[in-house]
Order: structure tokens, then sequence, then C-alpha cells
């Protein structure tokens, strides 16, 4: 029974991304053997199981969501990501985006400011033996200034604006992707570091939960 299952997992993640993912033009290899290869049934909410590997986002408690797999692997793609890279990613989520940079990069630095995901997507993520990782548990508009700079910056939530604190800890030439909007109304929006500014692109249009700042909305 629960090799049958286990290969029913694995027929449908290899037909996620074939269908969903590949067909949306994205190419690289690398990218898309991380998809082949991460569980994203295990990030997912137990009820929510039979759908892991569908075309579509998924609850995963506290009001937040597990992104549709083509989303992951366009912003996955954009960062242009090397195995020596540094990646600082803003919203841990369920944790899946995380083990897919995990699975690319040197070390992956990852930030989530509610305290039950984090801890639940570590659990997941130590399970599956990953040991570039790094938690913090902090308002993630402020980045992780500890660690920085970082080659890349991914943010798994919608800012109105992009958040200077971020740019400022992006080495030269590095890259960020970020949802930029609210409400109705975003864009994901690459950012390429160039000296003092901030090279930006829209992509496309996309749909997040919003990037809550406790500290800006307190007034701090």
């Amino acid at each position: 029974m629960t090799t049958t299952i286990q290969n029913d997992y694995t027929i449908n993640r290899n037909r996620m991304v074939s269908e969903q993912i590949i067909t949306r033009g994205v190419k690289d290899e690398r990218v898309l053997n991380a998809f082949r290869s991460v569980p994203r049934h295990l990030f997912v909410d137990p009820a929510f199981c039979h759908q892991a590997y569908n075309d579509h986002p998924l609850p995963i408690g506290s009001d937040q969501t597990i992104s549709q797999p083509y989303i992951v692997a366009a912003m996955t793609e954009y960062l242009d990501i090397k195995e020596t890279n540094r990646v600082l990613e803003i919203g841990t989520g369920s944790g899946y985006q995380t083990a897919i940079l995990a699975k690319l990069v040197k070390m992956v630095y990852t930030v989530e400011r509610i305290k039950e995901l984090s801890l639940r997507a570590r659990k997941i993520l130590h399970r599956l033996g990953f040991t570039n990782i790094r938690y913090k548990i902090d308002d993630g508009s402020w980045g992780w200034k500890e660690f920085a700079p970082y080659d890349r910056i991914i943010v798994t939530a919608a800012s109105e604006f992009m958040p200077t604190a971020l740019i400022e800890q992006l080495v030269e030439n590095g890259r960020v992707v970020i949802p930029l909007g609210k409400d109705n109304s975003q864009t994901l929006t690459l950012g390429v570091k160039r000296g003092n500014r901030l090279i930006q692109r829209s992509i496309f249009n996309c749909e997040f939960v919003p990037l809550v700042s406790e500290k800006r909305k307190n007034g701090a």
C-alpha cells in the first residue's frame, strides 16, 4: 500500500513538472530536477495531500498558502541561482520553496514571522535531511543582517514597495524576486543591484498574501 502511494506521488510529481512547469516556459534543468525530487505532498496539510501536485495554491494554516507549483518554479528560475550562492528567503511558509532552494544552492537563510509555520517547516526539512538551511522567526521585511550580504533574495509575500533593508543586504549584481503591489494588483518583479540602484523588471501579474511588518505597523 505504502509503495503504491509513493509511486502515485512520484507519477503526479513528474506530471506536475511536465504539464504545469515546462509547458509554461521554465527550462532550467537544475530547477526542473529539484521539482522532480522534492516531495511537495509533505509540505501541505494532510487533508490536502491528494491535491498536492495540482495546479493551484493550497492553505497551510495561519491564513497562509503554499504557492501554485509553477509560481515557485518561475520565481526560482528568475533568481538565476548558482551552486555557490547564499540565498535569503523571506517567508518560509510551508518550507517547500526553501527545500527547492536548498537543493540548488550552498546555503539558504529563511525568515518566517509565524512561529508555528517556521517550526513545522523546520521539522519537515530536517526529516528530509537538509543541512544547508538556517531558520529565523522574525519580521522578514528587515531581512537577516547577521549573515548579509546575500547573492540572491526571494520574497514569498507581496510588499507595496521594495524593502530598502533587503536591497542593502544584496551583493553587487545580486538578484531579488518579489511580488510588488497589494490586494488584487500585484506584479512579480525581478530586481538586479547595480551600485546604489536596483534595476527592476516586471515579470507577470500574481497574487500573494501580504508581507506583514509588525515593526512598521507599530510605527517603528
